[in-house]
């Protein structure tokens, strides 16, 4: 039998849960094209969020085409046009034949290197001469807005990891040069998201930035208890096995209503229940899911500073008034100034997350450990 739970890959149909008003803004704003900027702490569900408007946007309307790019191994400039330029000519055809003829039409500049594999079109592939294309990059960043135009297209980019464009050689002139195009575009707007949320916080809301007021800026608060409630006791039931309200709120609740950490402590207890899950159950599989990221939290508290780990115990211990002297002394922190530097470092190492109005850990079950495990031995 298939587990009822999913985490680690995007969320679809029945596994997905909630965020309906999310949704519900993504796909008129893909259908509107209007630029949209999702913002979230890490693994709360933005990529499976964007898929599921993605395939709900185009079901109502066969003239939108999506283009879905992954940052997650880009690095430069050239690789970046080449994904952009590939996708776009693949989402745009019904057929190699009309993607290879497309990419003849709009880059007539440019000599690209083509590789597919028998006749299915997913196993084409284009290359691009870098040296040609960094000399004049505008034929591939109007690309889209050129076919859209052509074969009366509506086309929505969704770029997802976007801030790791700050990895590229001068990525603020990179940025320039993305919106000097982009805002230019009638037919094409842009999603763009990524699991650094401190680095894309940066580029879109300061107001030196390029990309500052670029779009609608679409901020995911965690998914309520209630909504888990019912997630989890419904999938439970789909799959003949049982467990109340009650532990389903226990589920949510020791996950912190962490999207990632739910399904995935809900799919241990769901494995561990032969027909009713039990509080015992949920407990032992908690416990399973601490030690085997254990050895993974040893490693990233090794890579911490004194400092650091003595103000994570003043966050896990509620401290509310971090500059206080008592808490200063208590923690050993110092001074006001190394609160200041230790919040923006560990924010930087994806430690932390900030709120308005608190700071709060990205990993849930870290914490835990950090608590029940770390600083009861030092």
């Amino acid at each position: 039998m298939d587990t009822p739970f999913i985490f680690g890959k995007i969320a679809s149909s029945f596994n997905f849960t909630d965020r309906d008003k999310e949704t519900a803004l993504l796909i008129s704003n893909f259908t509107s094209l209007i630029n949209t900027i999702v913002i979230s702490p890490r693994r709360w569900g933005k990529s499976s969020l964007v898929s599921k408007a993605a395939g709900l946007a185009i079901a109502e309307n066969n003239k939108l085409k999506i283009c879905q790019i992954d940052l997650f191994n880009i690095r430069s400039e050239e690789d970046f046009y080449t994904i952009l330029a590939q996708c776009v000519l693949k989402e745009t055809s019904s057929k190699w034949e009309e993607a290879i003829d497309s990419s003849k039409k709009f880059l007539s500049r440019f000599i690209p290197k083509i590789t597919f594999s028998g006749d299915a079109q997913n196993d084409v592939s284009f290359g691009f001469d870098w040296n040609e294309i960094k000399s004049n990059p505008d034929d591939i960043l109007d690309l889209a807005e050129k076919i859209a135009t052509e074969k009366g297209f509506r086309i929505v980019i969704c770029v997802d990891e976007f801030q790791n464009i700050s990895e590229f050689n001068d990525p603020v002139f990179f940025q320039k040069k993305l919106r000097s195009h982009w805002q230019k575009n009638q037919n094409v707007a842009y999603c763009l998201y990524g699991s650094k949320r401190h680095l894309l916080l940066d580029v879109f809301t300061n107001g030196s930035m390029p990309f500052y007021k670029f779009g609608t800026i679409l901020f995911l608060e965690k998914i309520d208890t209630k909504s888990w409630i019912d997630f989890i006791t419904e999938r439970f039931e789909a799959t003949g096995k049982s467990i109340s309200g009650e532990l389903a709120g226990l589920i949510s609740s020791l996950a912190e209503n962490h999207p990632y950490y739910v399904q995935q402590l809900a799919q241990q207890a769901w494995l561990r229940t032969e027909d009713s899950c039990t509080a015992e159950i949920i407990h032992a599989a908690h416990q399973s899911l601490v030690d085997q990221l254990s050895l993974l939290f040893d490693t990233i508290t090794q890579g911490l500073t004194t400092l650091q780990l003595n103000f994570l115990k003043a966050c896990i211990n509620g401290e509310k008034s971090m500059n206080s002297a008592r808490t200063l002394e208590k923690y050993g922190l110092g001074s006001s100034a190394n609160v200041t530097r230790c919040r923006k470092s560990l924010v930087e190492k994806d430690v932390l997350d900030i709120t308005p109005g608190k700071t709060e850990f990205q990993d849930p079950i870290y914490k835990y450990w950090l608590a029940h495990t770390y600083f009861t031995h030092v």
